[in-house]
């Protein structure tokens, strides 16, 4: 099944009052076919397709932490990521890839907001850059 991320927005009306609230068509923006299967695979709790999601020689960089090739992907990801619920929250496509504002739950509990930038070639993530956002 294939996600769509579902933008939806708002625009007040400045004259007159009192102010009204008038609907903007909704926009649908699909992830990257890489993007999608990592988010996918956090979905579906799978380790593989979310390793499978990168080239074998991709870097992440977890809050300034590097992570790189598919072992050390392996490692983190079953570690601090599979179990999670992961929630796109904004995709914006770009030249070579795609930038997310995510929430993530861990398994462990709590929760954030972060950036996501997917660099991506053939297909597959090349290199993930993660921050808090």
């Amino acid at each position: 099944m294939r996600w769509l991320l579902v933008l939806a927005v708002g625009v007040l009306a400045a004259c007159g009052t009192p102010t009204e609230t008038r609907p903007v068509p909704t926009a649908s923006v699909p992830l990257d076919t890489a993007a999608q299967r990592y988010v996918d695979a956090v979905a579906a709790r799978d380790l593989d397709g979310l390793v499978a999601s990168f080239t074998p020689d991709a870097v992440i960089v977890d809050v300034g932490r590097e992570i790189a090739g598919h072992d050390e992907i392996r490692r983190w990801a079953d570690a601090e990521v599979i179990g999670g619920v992961l929630t796109v929250l904004e995709n914006t496509p770009r030249a070579g890839g795609t930038t997310m504002v995510v929430a993530f739950a861990p398994a462990s509990g709590g929760g954030f907001r972060a950036d996501y930038s997917f660099d991506i070639s053939g297909g597959l993530i090349t290199r993930a850059d993660l921050t808090y956002a």
